[in-house]
């Protein structure tokens, strides 16, 4: 307990560091906790009266839960962002726990606004990214307890757990609102749907398999 209790603590404070590296812009004041009432948004969330902020903007609970994992997936991310926290609004970080059943996968996505540090906290992960065109190279490693990964900014990742017990992870986020798409779903599971000529064409298939892996999604 005391060595988890260690990684999660020192998972927290590298968050730290990312208010210097942060991608979303960097504050004007010393907060500006979201304002859920107000209908204006221009490139993020406006901000609540200070007279009227509290210290439960700053808060969340239930970090310390397991998230629910039977699921075709057999993984739960449980985000921190500013959804959660109104007071992260304009701070440029956020994380998330993540749990994996056994053999449990958190599938191809990307962060379109953010960079993501990984530390695993349980068990041990299989993770990757892609590097962007044209190369498209792979970067594997093996995780074990203990262990940090970083995936840069908007390329497409993953993290598997490849044995019989379940694992966890922290990941660490350089945006309040980094946005996710899970590359499947957003490939197959749009609304409306992309034209199965077009998904044949781009994968290279017949459009008898493109029906197959929509109906999935």
């Amino acid at each position: 307990m005391a060595t988890g209790a260690t990684l999660l603590i020192s998972a927290i404070l590298a968050l730290s560091c990312f208010h210097a590296i942060a991608s979303d812009p960097s504050p004007l004041q010393d907060f500006c906790a979201v304002d859920k009432m107000s209908k204006v948004r221009v490139n993020g969330f406006p901000c609540k009266d200070a007279k009227d902020v509290v210290a439960e903007d700053f808060f969340f609970s239930g970090l310390q839960l397991a998230g629910n994992t039977t699921n075709k997936q057999g993984s739960a991310v449980t985000p921190v962002n500013v959804a959660q926290i109104a007071g992260l609004n304009t701070l440029g970080i956020s994380l998330a726990r993540i749990d994996y059943a056994p053999y449990g996968l958190n599938p191809l996505h990307t962060h379109p606004r953010a960079t993501e540090i990984l530390i695993v906290l349980e068990g041990s992960l299989y993770v990757g990214f892609v590097t962007s065109n044209p190369d498209n190279k792979l970067f594997t490693k093996v995780l074990n307890k203990g262990d940090v990964f970083v995936f840069p900014e908007g390329l497409v990742h993953f993290q598997f757990n490849y044995g019989t017990s379940k694992a966890v992870a922290l990941a660490g986020l350089s945006s309040q609102n980094p946005g996710v798409i899970t590359v499947a779903n957003a490939v197959f599971g749009s609304k409306p749907s992309i034209s199965d000529d077009i998904l044949a064409k781009a994968f290279q298939v017949d459009m008898n398999t493109i029906d197959h892996i929509q109906a999935q999604f």
